[in-house]
């Protein structure tokens, strides 16, 4: 895939990236994910990570990472989850000390994509007091292989490829040169990359929901009952015409949400739109199209089931749909409808 320039096609090219666009990033996002939404994930995370170093490593930081990561040669995951709470970014329990021209970083991060395969990790930890809140995260980039790491692997439903699993972080020492902008940047850093990441996020899931579908439509067209194909009873075409038009739907919201990305406009409620509704959606969709399929649609011979459990997982990961929800309902009203935000 980096051979064909489709990791990393949105980062600079002057790391060896292609400099396209973030919509244009979303098209190879996409088309992958059709085949396969595990595979969708190495550029995904590729753009993810790499945006967030190129904007804010040093120059000799980027330079030796980036062109590895557009290569295909280095995986990348992003380090932010904890045991006790997953989407409360503010109030990290892992910690970055200060200690001459290092940090030391001890604490646990769970639920990381890619955890046990990545070579390296943009790491969010504490660095201010914890009543700080958001402005005490600080972001660093941490080499997998550093002394001190140590990482195990979940038994997940679906999306066995990416390896999702704990990294634990024992007394590991990173130079101050691997910190990502100044400290208590953190937060904003990562809260950026979300606002990216939950369009494409949005754009595997209608790709997985449209190979189901255009599966489903050959299948209703072949298959004989009473005497005709599936195809002319409309209550089995019908639902497979409102999964296409929800689907289509969503992918205009997800391009919508990337073009304004590209115009540097706000995009952050678009970005939750793109997170709750493509899940959900495509949940319903795939689900509706294993049932299409019958006693076959049941079987593991059939992909179905295999897509069913894969996006299942992206209702949870990176941002529930209540999160994403009251995401939108901040953007709108602003701090009113965040029932705890008098404590940061």
């Amino acid at each position: 895939m980096g051979a064909l320039g489709l990791i990393g096609a949105d980062l600079p090219e002057r790391y060896g990236g292609l400099g396209e666009s973030s919509v244009t990033a979303g098209l190879a996002i996409e088309a992958l994910a059709y085949g396969d939404i595990n595979v969708s994930y190495i550029p995904l995370l590729a753009s993810l990570n790499g945006q967030i170093i190129a904007r804010h490593a040093a120059p000799e930081l980027a330079g030796a990472w980036i062109p590895r990561i557009v290569s295909g040669e280095a995986l990348f995951c992003i380090a932010l989850t904890e045991p006790r709470g997953g989407s409360d970014a503010a109030n990290l329990a892992l910690s970055a000390r200060r200690d001459g021209d290092s940090y030391i970083i001890k604490g646990e991060k769970s639920s990381i994509s890619m955890a046990d395969q990545a070579d390296a990790a943009v790491v969010f930890a504490r660095t201010g007091p914890a009543e700080a809140g958001a402005r005490g995260v600080s972001a660093f980039l941490v080499p997998m292989d550093t002394p001190g790491i140590n990482t195990t692997r979940f038994k997940d439903l679906g999306s066995h490829a990416i390896g999702r699993g704990s990294i634990f972080f024992d007394e590991v020492r990173i130079p101050v040169s691997h910190r990502l902008a100044e400290e208590g940047m953190g937060f904003v850093q990562v809260m950026q990359g979300f606002d990216y990441s939950r369009a494409l996020i949005g754009l595997q899931c209608c790709a997985a929901a449209q190979a189901s579908l255009d599966e489903s439509w050959s299948y209703i067209t072949e298959r004989q009952s009473f005497g005709a194909p599936l195809a002319q009873y409309q209550g089995v075409s019908f639902p497979l015409a409102e999964g296409e038009g929800m689907i289509a739907a969503i992918r205009q919201l997800c391009y919508h949400t990337l073009r304004l990305r590209d115009a540097a406009e706000p995009h952050t409620s678009e970005a939750a739109m793109c997170k709750w509704l493509g899940p959900k959606t495509a949940v319903d969709v795939i689900h509706q199209c294993l049932l299409t399929h019958g006693h076959y649609g049941w079987s593991l011979d059939l992909p179905h089931q295999q897509r069913l459990r894969d996006v299942m997982g992206l209702e949870i990961g990176d941002g529930t749909a209540q999160i994403m929800k009251l995401i939108v309902a901040r953007e709108k009203v602003g701090r009113v409808a965040v029932q705890y935000a008098r404590q940061n």
